[in-house]
């Protein structure tokens, strides 16, 4: 055994909080993430700094808001992360499966890296043939995406639904799984190992195996309940969002203004068994981890990068702040080191994950770091965590209705600001009608609204003098030169 604690990081993509069966989805079958939840600690108020893939994980994986290390978009470019901290001090760093890194390729300052991306990709690097497209090609199989579900009658009533219908061992998330698998029984314990796995699913296209979909097709899923007086009370950047997204088939996903409950049901169905599919894994890859010898001195993560709206307040997939966006899950799991069971209700940001995983390694995070460590919060220590999250997203191909948003929330309310606009939102969280009845222009209100940008205010203010000297620092070389 090491003395420094095996770490593995497992990352899903787009999945919601509220999709784990211990945690509360009696709607789902999530055996091995329960497992996790028993025998480890559970934050129930984790929140995103970015309501998309590569600005969240870039902001993860370098301890930094999106406007701190200028990644505020995806497909921007980032490389430069804290992992090359880990293994400067003797740990052996892996990826398989999605960093979402831009190029997909870069090192990131891993040892090893499986580079599978998104499931379907029609932007940037559309044509980058990564560890699954290799997979499928030495099969002589096509991927299913976009260009063969167009060919379908019933493509925009599927809303990104569809069965893999492929062999099952090749589906994205079981090829990651499996592959992972590969790797912890063939290579030998020599270092310390920091290992992430990154699952693309449940992020659509929504592909579950034929016999995982009929499952939850059977199911009474929980469905969204939109009304007419929220759809018509929407801000101009939503609006904007919803005929985009209907023009727009983002990843295989034709969206519709007044989706039927049986395609609702379908969609959210197939969603829920994409996230079975990937429990499944996650039980082989913690056998695989038991067959290696050291789980006593191993830390299990689990956790995702955002949410999807699916469906709820009209609206698809993410970039939208709402909690079903910006809430994750996120469990850590050493029974040996922390007290196993324990549910946390203090507000932390995903990427306070960074300092804390550096200082397992016995690294020192950086002080500039604006992730704050949750260690007090698993030690059984006195732990506050935030008065308030932050929330930030600029420049994506979805936003044509927006610049540049913030969200701030506290314990009690949410406030979303856009950019050059007068337009904005204000939830009261502990009310019945929480993020569904916007007091933006409620004047009783007004107080709180101001008190929230008040907020806003000083968060950048604060971020801008912490990181004033290391902001040349953090950012990739492309991005650097992005920025002059």
């Amino acid at each position: 055994m090491t003395s420094n604690p095996d770490i593995v990081f497992i990352i899903t993509d787009q999945q919601r909080y509220d999709t784990i069966a211990s945690l509360g989805a009696s709607h789902m079958d999530t055996p091995n993430i329960d497992r996790l939840v028993s025998d480890g600690v559970s934050f129930s108020q984790c929140h995103v700094t970015a309501p998309s893939c590569v600005p969240c994980r870039a902001s993860l994986f370098t301890g930094y808001y999106p406007h701190t290390n200028g990644v505020l978009a995806n497909g921007q470019p980032w490389s430069k992360t804290w992992v090359s901290d880990l293994a400067n001090t003797g740990y052996h760093c892996v990826n398989i499966g999605k960093m979402h890194t831009i190029p997909y390729d870069s090192n990131a300052g891993f040892h090893e890296r499986f580079v599978v991306e998104n499931k379907d990709r029609y932007l940037e690097g559309r044509w980058f043939f990564d560890e699954w497209d290799k997979a499928l090609a030495s099969h002589g199989l096509k991927k299913q995406q976009r260009e063969e579900y167009r060919k379908r009658t019933d493509y925009r009533d599927r809303l990104g639904a569809f069965t893999w219908d492929l062999n099952p061992k090749l589906h994205s998330d079981n090829f990651i799984g499996e592959t992972t698998c590969w790797w912890l029984k063939t290579k030998p314990i020599e270092k310390p190992l920091f290992l992430v796995i990154g699952f693309p699913g449940p992020h659509p296209p929504f592909d579950p195996t034929p016999e995982m979909a009929e499952k939850y097709m059977a199911r009474d899923c929980p469905l969204p309940n939109v009304s007419d007086e929220e759809l018509s009370n929407l801000v101009s950047p939503w609006i904007a969002k919803r005929h985009h997204d209907v023009e727009v088939d983002h990843d295989s996903v034709a969206w519709k203004l007044n989706p039927t409950k049986e395609e609702l049901h379908r969609m959210r169905a197939y969603y829920y068994a994409n996230v079975e599919m990937i429990d499944i894994q996650i039980g082989n890859i913690l056998s695989s981890l038991e067959e290696r010898g050291n789980m006593d001195n191993t830390i299990i993560i689990f956790t995702s990068d955002h949410g999807d709206n699916l469906g709820d307040h009209g609206l698809i997939q993410k970039w939208a702040p709402y909690e079903e966006v910006t809430r994750v899950p996120l469990i850590i799991s050493a029974p040996k080191r922390f007290k196993s069971g324990q549910k946390i209700n203090a507000m932390v940001q995903l990427f306070d994950l960074a300092p804390t995983i550096l200082e397992w390694s016995g690294v020192k995070p950086n002080p500039t770091f604006e992730a704050i460590s949750l260690n007090p919060a698993l030690e059984g220590n006195r732990f506050d965590g935030r008065d308030h999250v932050f929330c930030e997203q600029a420049g994506d191909v979805n936003m044509t209705g927006a610049s540049y948003l913030t969200m701030v929330r506290s314990q009690t309310h949410k406030l979303v600001h856009f950019h050059g606009s007068n337009e904005g939102q204000l939830f009261d969280l502990s009310s019945k009608d929480s993020e569904t009845k916007n007091l933006w222009d409620d004047t009783s209100c007004a107080s709180i609204k101001q008190s929230l940008l008040q907020r806003m205010l000083e968060f950048y203010i604060e971020s801008t003098v912490q990181t004033r000297d290391a902001r040349r620092l953090i950012v990739s070389p492309a991005n650097a030169k992005a920025m002059q």
